[in-house]
């Protein structure tokens, strides 16, 4: 049985055949993340109708802006077990600007996590320095880096802070071979997989809409470079997301 550890069910053509198709699949529970304030009711609207969705409140790098109190006020809904998607990504981020406005954002989530006794969702993308040292300055927050394509370097040393390193479709991925490096070298106990669905459809789906049904084609793919076998990697990785967002 899988767990789909990040997804934005939202944004799915339609979450609840999506949900059908997963269960049939053997996912048995989804992380459907929030992004921004428009989709945060739906987000959890969907968390709340079913018993196998939880849902995660924050604030995008992508999407920052000044006004941060909602995020708090929506900590408080039944069903969310984790703040973000916060983080930092300097890929789309050009100017000086954009990046004190991320950083900002995320401080302020950190601060939530541990204020709630949250683990903290974060993405990030060409801000390997920057995220570490947040993660250093908040040294009672756990979490997870999710969708994970940056250095091993990085990943280890968020290992040693108390992070999981979350894989997504992105390892079947022919030029990926910098993530196969890591998925590789996560210890068992620290790693989660994930869709981001609807986005990055591993193959065989390449070009298709991404639903949580496609974990199972992950996970398999990760067993396989892993050299286990995919029950072992479905049971840890699902301990792992209850460790980490239940316990």
């Amino acid at each position: 049985m899988f767990i789909d550890s990040h997804c934005h069910l939202n944004y799915l053509q339609s979450a609840s055949k999506a949900l059908e198709r997963a269960r049939n699949c053997g996912v048995k529970g989804i992380l459907c993340i929030g992004v921004d304030e428009a989709g945060i009711d739906e987000v959890l609207a969907i968390a709340q109708t079913h018993d196998d969705v939880w849902a995660s409140v924050g604030m995008h790098p992508q999407s920052v802006q000044q006004e941060y109190a909602w995020i708090e006020e929506k900590l408080l809904t039944p069903g969310v077990v984790a703040v973000g998607e916060t983080g930092l990504d300097y890929k789309t981020a050009d100017s000086a600007e954009e990046h004190r406005m991320q950083l900002q954002a995320f401080e302020h989530q950190m601060d939530l996590a541990e204020r709630f006794d949250l683990p903290v969702v974060i993405h990030t993308r060409d801000a390997q320095s920057d995220t570490l040292k947040m993660l250093e300055n908040f040294p009672k927050v756990r979490g997870v880096l999710h969708c994970f394509t940056e250095s091993w370097e990085m990943a280890e040393r968020a290992i040693e802070l108390g992070y999981f390193i979350s894989i997504s479709g992105i390892v079947t991925f022919a030029k990926a071979e910098n993530v196969r490096a890591v998925a590789e070298k996560v210890p068992l106990d620290r790693l989660l997989i994930e869709t981001d669905a609807p986005w990055l459809a591993p193959v065989p789906h390449r070009g298709k809409e991404n639903e949580p049904a496609f974990v199972a084609d992950t996970a398999s793919f990760l067993a396989q470079l892993r050299g286990i076998d995919v029950d072992d990697l479905a049971q840890a990785t699902s301990a792992n997301f209850s460790r980490l967002f239940l316990a």
